[in-house]
């Protein structure tokens, strides 16, 4: 019995562990999908499946999900739906499994980050062939579907961002993506020519011009120049909690809250109108918590001998 209580105790400070940063970490993953995915990890944790398998199961539940969004019907969009929640649960997993294993890699990274854009297409997909071919307007149902995966794309990007610059700032991890970028590049060219590569060189130069996107349309992380960890941190604490709203696992349970309610035009409201106009505000929010922080930066600076 004391053994039990040991490792009932322990739980917690694992499950933590298995997390990459709690104060960057949307609310839905925190509180829903990483509980039900540690539980699954510590179910599987002995045997010998990797983060990678999971990936990829996780990716056949999604896709599997957006079909049966195609085929239409009630029953159908409903284990849609139920294979959507339990494919973010396993996406989930993976990065923990990752963590606690310690056994963690690039190409891991590269997957995962690759299967999400897979299951996204599905999914939007799916519900373009399902909802809008039963539709009075189907263009309609088409456009606000294209505007809602727009939408979608916008904000991960946008949090992505803000992410990376909070966790620059806070935690000291700016260098992360350059020095991925720079080994994912090298080994780009030294799998030229190699036989069996041709697959993993094509995932890495999408990864690659991935990231020149998002570089080419973000600026410098660090671009307040410097800043103490603690002051950011409190300065940006609330701001970077709202920001996670914009997050992937927030919106995917918003599609299916709102597919269980047979509303689907909610889903629609709150990704076009509502996120985007929270966004919007979020906006002018930071700017003005960079101005102050830029303002006190500069301030002690000057009182410096």
């Amino acid at each position: 019995m004391d053994e039990k209580l040991m490792v009932i105790k322990t739980l917690p400070g694992e499950y933590f562990r298995s997390l990459k940063r709690p104060d960057v970490e949307e609310w839905a993953d925190l509180f829903i999908f990483r509980p039900m995915a540690f539980l699954l990890v510590k179910a599987i944790f002995r045997t010998n499946l990797t983060p990678n398998q999971l990936s990829v199961f996780s990716m056949m539940l999604g896709v599997t999900g957006g079909v049966l969004f195609a085929m239409g019907g009630p029953a159908k969009v409903g284990v849609g739906a139920a294979l959507l929640f339990v494919s973010i649960v396993v996406d989930c997993a993976d990065g923990q499994l990752a963590r606690l294993k310690k056994n963690g890699t690039r190409l891991g990274r590269l997957v995962d980050g690759a299967i999400d854009y897979v299951v996204g297409v599905a999914v939007y997909i799916g519900l373009g062939l399902g909802f809008a071919g039963v539709s009075l307007s189907p263009l309609r149902w088409w456009l606000f579907i294209a505007a809602a995966a727009a939408s979608n794309i916008l904000h991960s990007i946008v949090f992505d961002y803000y992410r990376n610059r909070y966790l620059a700032y806070v935690h000291g991890v700016s260098s992360a993506l350059a020095e991925d970028v720079r080994e994912f590049r090298d080994e780009y060219e030294s799998l030229a020519g190699k036989p069996g590569q041709a697959l993993r060189r094509r995932f890495i130069r999408l990864y690659l011009g991935y990231i020149a996107f998002q570089l080419k349309i973000s600026r410098d992380p660090m671009n307040l120049g410097p800043v103490e960890p603690e002051a950011f941190r409190r300065a940006n604490k609330f701001a970077m909690r709202l920001w996670t709203f914009l997050g992937s696992s927030t919106q995917g349970t918003l599609l299916i809250t709102a597919i269980v309610l047979r509303r689907l035009d909610l889903y629609f409201w709150m990704m076009i109108v509502v996120l985007n106009a929270g966004m919007f505000a979020l906006f002018l929010g930071q700017a003005a918590i960079d101005l102050r922080l830029k303002t006190k930066t500069g301030q002690a600076l000057q009182r410096l001998p």
